[in-house]
């Protein structure tokens, strides 16, 4: 897949009911002229492939032989791409008019900005941002993601307050656009986390080696997502709870490691604890679980480690906050991004 400067990549696994709703706003608003729209199928099992030939035959297809799951599959896809720049997008995004001229022409602009995501609302309720992504990402130094518009829970108003354009330490796996040369360069998402936070961890790894990330917020897109949930599948809970460990381990600098896991000890108890006083007995398990797997994972990622500290150009990093999320929420009450 070569020629147009954007390739607009959409990971399929029997989402047939999915595209056939949100295709349509991708196909009509990427100027074919500069762009293309492409589906990789994770090996569909229902009619994705034959509604796709008979109601977007536009829209290029690659063929997986099996599910490779999300960090993979889009791996994999990569591989056959050759645009300058790349989309990774949900097939439960609904994009607007213009949507990709301010992220193509932020990167056309500055060579050294790696990745941009558009403001992202929720496809739900359209006046609100949306949890997993929202106006662009950040971190505090115990692991804990937020972003403008949604600090843990709580999910703000989109009322233009974030429609500046702004430097970010993550940009969301929903909508991320990147140099797909710079994606192929850092390894892209690491396979090993199988799904949830894999997009934080290349961001971080892209920051860490200089490269800038921005939310272009005159870029707009709406997300469905499934982050809103309040009692989080104990699946869900292990790999976020496993991932977040395993991208500290792979990213912190050596002075600040020792003392970011002992803290990281104490707070996941309390979470534990939090589920159990809540009657989450499940989703506490996979707490510890969590934890049990990522010290059994810790050394095949010593390599991975060593070669990132080595590829750092910038260990302190602006986004990345120094004090705690957790007590800045609950003790300070700050609850909005503005706040912090």
């Amino acid at each position: 897949m070569k020629n147009k400067k954007l390739a607009v990549v959409i990971l399929n696994w029997n989402g047939k009911a999915l595209m056939e709703k949100f295709l349509p706003s991708v196909v009509a608003n990427t100027p074919t002229e500069w762009g293309e729209v492409i589906v990789a199928d994770n090996g569909s099992t229902d009619d994705s492939i034959a509604m796709l030939q008979e109601k977007f035959p536009t829209v290029g297809i690659i063929r997986f032989d099996k599910n490779y799951g999300f960090a993979e599959g889009y791996n994999q896809a990569l591989k056959e791409i050759d645009s300058e720049y790349t989309v990774l997008l949900n097939s439960d995004v609904e994009v607007t008019p213009g949507w990709a001229d301010a992220p193509v022409s932020a990167m056309d602009e500055d060579k050294t900005i790696a990745c941009v995501q558009p403001k992202i609302l929720a496809e739900r309720n359209k006046a609100y941002f949306e949890y997993a992504g929202a106006a662009g990402g950040f971190m505090d130094r115990y692991g804990y993601p937020y972003c403008r518009g949604r600090v843990l829970h709580v999910v703000e108003k989109d009322n233009g307050q974030y429609d500046t354009p702004a430097d970010l330490l993550w940009a969301t796996g929903a909508c991320l656009f990147v140099r797909t040369a710079i994606y192929k360069e850092a390894g892209g998402l690491d396979t090993g986390f199988f799904a949830h936070q894999e997009e934080i961890d290349m961001c971080w790894r892209l920051r860490s080696r200089g490269y800038r990330l921005i939310c272009t917020p005159q870029s707009v897109v709406y997300h469905v997502g499934g982050a809103t949930l309040n009692v989080e599948s104990p699946r869900k809970t292990f790999l976020n709870f496993r991932n977040n460990l395993l991208m500290l381990y792979k990213n912190l600098p050596e002075k600040d490691l020792k003392h970011v896991m002992r803290v990281r000890f104490w707070l996941d108890y309390i979470a534990a604890t939090k589920f159990l006083a809540c009657g989450h007995f499940p989703n506490a398990k996979a707490v510890y679980e969590a934890r049990k797997a990522f010290f059994e994972l810790q050394p095949a990622y010593t390599a991975q480690r060593k070669e990132n500290l080595s590829k750092t150009v910038l260990s302190d990093i602006p986004e990345l906050r120094k004090g705690s999320l957790i007590a800045a929420f609950y003790l300070q009450g700050k609850k909005k991004f503005s706040d912090l």
